[in-house]
């Protein structure tokens, strides 16, 4: 490949982006926009849940273990119950999500020192939130203060994360799902536009080579997706306020890999699409969706069904989540995370190769 051919692409290639600021304006906001709209959108912290008694015991130490689970912070006392009929309804009609039932004798058997059950009813509807609210419950019935002491206890100590803030794990990977979003977009509405134009006809008439060509197309729209990046990251940090472990240097260096990734993505979808409403839903479909379902952005991939996971490991997006959260959060540098960082290189390399022969093949 000669340089000059590819900076002459490049030339040709900036002029019509800047004769575009519409386009690049909304390039560079969208990322923002989206990244804002899942930061707050999604959330896996369970605060405010909707609390429902049932109390047969009418007793002070019945009383203090309600007290107890308002106190925590994580309930809201929102209905008292005389009956299970009751309780059944006020479950149905979403009133409560949690049921706290105490037997009667309870106190009695607190005195004793027997042990004195109580009923926690979850309404599992949703599995997840479901799943945090027992838990936030089995941890203060099991330290309430009259309960007698375990023989063994178990001491959490959450690390990385111990606040189990979900901006903190949400965060670092949308810098993974919005770079599949936008980039891979534009690359290809690029190229198919010259397609549908004909304008595309004077470069198979001109001595530039396919890679020379597809270079030449890269570097521009690696470059407006390094900003992307630069400012999703920012944002990150500093409005949603998530901590940086790690060296920013680092994340911003593969951060730049990842681009040239995706944009060679979007260089892969356009040499199939001819159209551009062909090219934005192959996009769609090529790297956002999956980006989003199988990157363990919101599902851990160890989860997924064997064939599940062995596709989420064909995609880019689920290395550089994985690296992201690991730099960020754990403090992880390459000596640790090089496995994700080599195989987006490798990844890089096979796509634009491939784009470059399927190009190639077009043109003969």
């Amino acid at each position: 490949m000669r340089p000059s051919r590819i900076a002459a692409v490049l030339e040709k290639e900036t002029k019509e982006i800047v004769r575009d600021p519409i386009t690049v304006a909304i390039a560079l906001i969208m990322p923002i926009l989206m990244l804002f709209l899942f930061g707050y959108a999604i959330s896996l912290d369970v605060k405010d849940i909707r609390l429902g008694v049932l109390d047969h015991d009418r007793s002070p130490a019945s009383r203090q273990l309600v007290d107890e689970f308002v106190d925590s912070g994580y309930f809201r006392l929102a209905g008292s119950y005389a009956a299970p009929e009751e309780v059944d309804g006020a479950l149905q009609r979403n009133e409560v999500k949690l049921v706290l039932v105490v037997p009667p004798r309870f106190h009695e058997r607190l005195e004793r020192g027997e042990a004195a059950p109580v009923q926690v009813l979850v309404d599992g509807t949703y599995a997840a939130s479901a799943n945090l609210a027992a838990a936030y419950a089995e941890t203060i019935i099991s330290t309430f203060p009259d309960a007698a002491p375990p023989a063994a206890r178990v001491e959490v100590r959450v690390w990385y994360n111990p606040a189990l803030r979900s901006a903190n794990f949400i965060v670092p990977g949308l810098f993974g799902v919005i770079l599949m979003a936008f980039p891979p977009l534009l690359t290809a509405l690029a190229i198919t536009r010259e397609k549908e134009s004909g304008s595309i006809q004077q470069i198979f008439a001109s001595p530039l080579t396919s890679a020379e060509f597809l270079a030449g197309k890269l570097v521009p729209y690696g470059l407006i997706a390094f900003v992307q990046i630069v400012t999703v990251i920012a944002a990150g940090f500093v409005w949603f306020g998530v901590p940086m472990r790690g060296s920013l240097g680092l994340l911003l260096a593969v951060g730049l890999v990842y681009v040239f990734t995706t944009v060679g993505i979007g260089l892969l979808v356009s040499t199939i699409a001819n159209s551009q409403v062909v090219a934005m839903l192959l996009a769609l479909i090529v790297a956002l969706m999956p980006s989003a379902l199988f990157s363990g952005f919101l599902f851990p991939i160890f989860t997924m069904p064997y064939a599940s996971q062995l596709y989420a490991r064909t995609l880019p997006a689920g290395y550089f989540v994985d690296f992201s959260r690991g730099l960020v959060l754990k403090g992880a540098g390459l000596p640790e995370l090089w496995p994700s960082v080599a195989l987006l290189l490798v990844y890089t390399l096979i796509v634009f190769a491939l784009a470059v022969w399927l190009f190639r093949k077009k043109v003969a």
